[in-house]
């Protein structure tokens, strides 16, 4: 099979394996994603899905949360890590939310890139997840694991990996493929044990085993 032969076979594998896969991040307004997925920056997402409970209990609403003292934020935050930085940025993001986009979440990938402490990975997220539209979200899992899988080659680089995967994924499938990818990393293509290939969907087509 060549690369999109391949990710195509992939696809439907985890599809059937993870048919209700989604997003680890709980979240019930676009607003609330955007601020998860900067504190899960080198943190888990169970850990985030705890702390922001405070965090959204206390600042409701994107305008409470941009009038919030930057140093409240960090109180509350630190707990997933980088307290500092993520606080700022997060303050900062709610701020142009407020005075820029009437609280709202901008539409277009440019426009959620250029807000403060948004990456490619966190505005991918958000295209899919919030809007639906076309998105690859290269996490650590992802990253991982196609290339682990043979989908791109020894490429490391989240951006890169993210422009290989599109010449061979359907943008329709993006964002689902990559949240699979997220739970069959934890489940059993796992990085901190030995991965569990004797009952893995894709051991008989993984360049890894083959």
């Amino acid at each position: 099979m060549n690369k999109k032969e391949l990710a195509l076979e992939v696809i439907e594998r985890l599809k059937n394996e993870y048919p209700d896969a989604d997003c680890t991040l709980e979240y019930d307004q676009a607003w609330k994603l955007l601020v998860s997925v900067r504190l899960a920056a080198q943190c888990t997402d169970a850990r985030v899905n705890v702390v922001v409970k405070g965090l959204f209990e206390k600042y409701p609403t994107v305008e409470a949360l941009a009038a919030a003292d930057v140093a409240d934020i960090e109180e509350i935050v630190r707990p997933c890590g980088l307290g500092k930085s993520k606080a700022r940025d997060i303050s900062k993001c709610m701020k142009v939310l407020r005075d820029e986009y009437n609280g709202k979440i901008p539409t277009d990938f440019k426009s959620i890139l250029s807000l403060p402490g948004v990456g490619r990975k966190s505005a991918n997220l958000i295209m899919g997840d919030v809007f639906g539209k076309p998105a690859i979200v290269t996490d650590t899992h992802c990253i991982r694991l196609v290339n682990r899988i043979g989908l791109v080659d020894g490429i490391k680089d989240p951006k890169k990996v993210e422009m290989a995967l599109w010449e061979i994924i359907p943008p329709e499938e993006g964002s689902d493929f990559c949240h699979r990818l997220v739970w069959h990393g934890r489940d059993v293509c796992t990085a901190r044990t030995k991965p569990h290939c004797e009952r893995c969907c894709l051991n008989d087509i993984c360049a890894q085993i083959i």
